[in-house]
């Protein structure tokens, strides 16, 4: 197979191939995290990404290149999770911003397109560094456009881009020695280069099975997206709106953000769980009435319909209790979220991401108003940070990450959001989520409540024990699989071959005589009785320092400790 243009089919096949060749390799790029961790999620962040603006694509009636540029963009944008999610995200935005405005690429635009995709990456990254996914990419941009109008079949222009990708992924460790000490390469370069693979396979003339990516029936198009809840205590009598109404308005004419906000007052008016999302061609809709009829009218007003779904929730519930089924669509829990916007709002409110139910009920009990459970396991999307601030009744809100691999997702999503302002403290560790918040002063402006924040963080000192997955030599560190590692802010502070002595030693090495309080926060792994015992042999080591214990619930990590 051999193309000088690509043109919408052509794009939208080769995109999809790269999705899938991501996805069939998550698992392996996950275990090329740095960390020997069992929380390496790299592959996962990325894949999902990329999943949520292959579902975009998949929705994409009529093939041409700016719908399918726009579905990529919007759905990796909201799909972003992790760092490498989100610099993922603004690679496709930067690479379709280009792409968007032809009906074909032929090398030369597909160059621009790449030099486009890493600026746009670069400018969402504060302190880009060398060695990582970004590398990768501007190498492969660099290439392609110094050799586009030269080369105009473009397998061979792919090759050669693909190979100076590769060549530059095979540098990375020397650009980062922490990468060389674990031995393997850059996980988000490695994922780039997957679906740049992906992408050359189906030009070469290798294709997937696009099977996989073919869209759900519409009546699960949006409850996929959500957790179901135990349904055998709800009352099928209970649910207030009863047809869940889904439809597509194709624009007849230009709409601005205000004809967008009047669509959604009027659907509010008559339902909830309100989805009302608009580009320039078409608005998506969801809502949840008991006149499905109103809707439809009123769209009508706007444009054509298409893909209308109406289901009758109530049916439905009784069908899933005769089936005794565990779990109810998302439909019962959305109303929570549109009465927390409609609540006035109060002057500020904070978010936390937390994994465990005790983490969790701490930060409850210190003023969190909303918990995005995730963050070791799996990180929470650009989504997921907009539903939760939709979620909070405030005019300013703080977003505390606790993951360093956060930060990103909750800055892009904070920029996204029209209404509120939104502020990241850029926490890394659920000590130091902790410490910021305790440290806000409710009388103290906004400002100087972030800078007072964000200075906390440096007072408090963080310890996460977990077991290795693979051998590996970090931080001068031999670490073999099992050994049990205390990860502290700034590396590997200690690795031993039980939980409880590798706990004490790697606190004895954090301890100096400005520490007030070791909070220990056991998790889901650890039985309460250890756990005592433990806390109690650390009260003696350090007779005048305060020692709290507290069940965090965690997975993952045996034990999270705050150091103050």
């Amino acid at each position: 197979m051999s193309y000088n243009i690509l043109d919408a089919s052509a794009l939208k096949k080769a995109f999809l191939a790269g999705a899938a060749s991501l996805e069939e390799k998550k698992e392996w790029i996950n275990e090329l995290n740095v960390f020997p961790v069992p929380d390496g999620d790299t592959g996962t962040n990325m894949t999902m990404t990329i999943m949520s603006a292959v579902k975009e694509v998949s929705e994409v009636s009529d093939e041409n290149i700016p719908d399918i540029c726009k579905a990529i963009s919007s759905g990796s944008l909201r799909g972003a999770r992790g760092n490498s999610g989100v610099i993922l995200s603004q690679l496709l935005r930067g690479f379709t911003n280009v792409l968007k405005e032809y009906d074909s690429a032929d090398t030369i635009v597909l160059a621009a397109a790449m030099e486009k995709a890493v600026e746009t990456a670069y400018k969402a990254v504060m302190k880009p560094k060398e060695g990582t996914i970004l590398t990768v990419a501007r190498s492969m941009s660099d290439k392609a456009m110094s050799i586009a109008s030269e080369v105009e079949d473009i397998e061979s222009f792919m090759k050669e881009v693909i190979d100076e990708g590769e060549k530059t992924l095979a540098r990375t460790p020397q650009m980062l020695p922490v990468l060389k000490q674990a031995g393997v390469v850059d996980s988000g370069g490695q994922g780039l280069m997957q679906i740049m693979r992906g992408v050359y396979a189906y030009i070469t003339g290798t294709e997937p099975d696009y099977s996989r990516f073919e869209r759900p029936s519409m009546d699960r198009s949006l409850h996929s997206q959500f957790q179901f809840a135990d349904i055998e205590h709800i009352d099928t009598a209970d649910i207030k709106f009863g047809y869940c109404t889904e439809f597509i308005v194709n624009l007849e004419h230009k709409i601005d953000d205000k004809d967008v906000d009047d669509f959604k007052s009027y659907l509010e008016s008559i339902g909830d769980s309100i989805v009302c999302v608009a580009d320039d061609e078409l608005i998506k809709i969801h809502v949840h009435t008991n006149d499905p009829g109103l809707a439809i009218q009123k769209a009508l007003s706007y444009g054509s319909l298409s893909r209308m779904k109406i289901d009758n929730m109530r049916e439905e519930h009784k069908e899933r209790l005769i089936k005794n089924s565990n779990k109810l669509s998302k439909e019962n829990e959305i109303p929570k979220k549109n009465e927390a916007v409609k609540t006035p709002l109060k002057d500020y409110g904070f978010i936390s991401v937390s994994a465990g139910e005790g983490l969790s009920e701490i930060f409850k009990g210190i003023g969190a108003d909303y918990i995005i459970e995730g963050g070791q396991t799996m990180n929470p999307s650009t989504q997921d940070m907009l539903d939760a601030i939709d979620m909070v009744a405030a005019k300013d809100i703080f977003i505390l990450p606790n993951n360093r691999n956060i930060i990103l997702a909750a800055e892009q999503a904070a920029n996204m959001s029209k209404d509120k302002k939104v502020h990241v403290i850029p926490t890394k560790t659920i000590p130091q989520g902790i410490s910021a918040l305790v440290a806000f002063m409710p009388e103290s402006s906004i400002e100087e409540n972030t800078e007072n924040m964000i200075q906390e963080l440096s007072c408090v000192k963080s310890l996460q024990l977990t077991y290795a997955v693979r051998d590996t030599l970090i931080d001068g560190i031999n670490i073999h699989e099992g050994d049990i590692m205390a990860i502290g802010d700034r590396g590997i502070v200690y690795a031993g071959k039980d939980i409880e002595s590798t706990l004490i030693e790697s606190v004895k090495r954090l301890v100096d005589e400005k520490t007030e309080i070791i909070s220990l926060f056991y998790g889901a792994d650890v039985n309460e009785e250890n756990a005592k015992k433990v806390a109690q042999d650390i009260e003696k080591l350090f007779p005048d320092i305060e020692v709290e214990l507290d069940n965090g619930g965690q997975p993952i990590y045996y034990y999270i400790v705050s150091i103050e």
